[in-house]
């Protein structure tokens, strides 16, 4: 069982960097895929950056290039930089495992406005 707790967000302007960190607990962290989601107003949650075990990472189209994810199992942390940040980022982030069980956090919100 992984429990995390997000941090880092806050408000960006467009063109603006910030980075987020997930802190795991449980002995077992190591071993999960893990994944950061988001979920903008009105819309479903979605996955947009995700990292195996082995620290094998892949990404939504719509962020590839500008975001980055990594993990420090020592730490037991999963962080995402995200870069280039532009008004349709603007959501509240999730991590969890991935493929996600249903136990998710409170989030970080991140906003993006001039």
């Amino acid at each position: 069982q992984v429990q995390v707790v997000e941090s880092g967000g806050g408000l960006v302007q467009p063109g603006g960097s910030l980075r987020l960190s997930c802190v795991a607990s449980g002995s077992m962290f190591s071993i999960y895929a893990m994944g950061w989601y988001r979920q903008g107003p009105g819309k479903q949650r979605e996955l947009v950056a995700a990292i195996t075990s082995g620290g094998r990472s892949n990404y939504a189209d719509s962020v590839r290039g500008r975001f980055a994810i990594t993990r420090d199992n020592a730490k037991k942390m999963v962080s995402l930089q995200m870069n280039s940040l532009q008004p349709e980022d603007a959501a509240v982030y999730y991590c969890n495992l991935k493929p996600a069980w249903n136990n998710w956090g409170q989030g970080t919100q991140v906003t993006v406005s001039s």
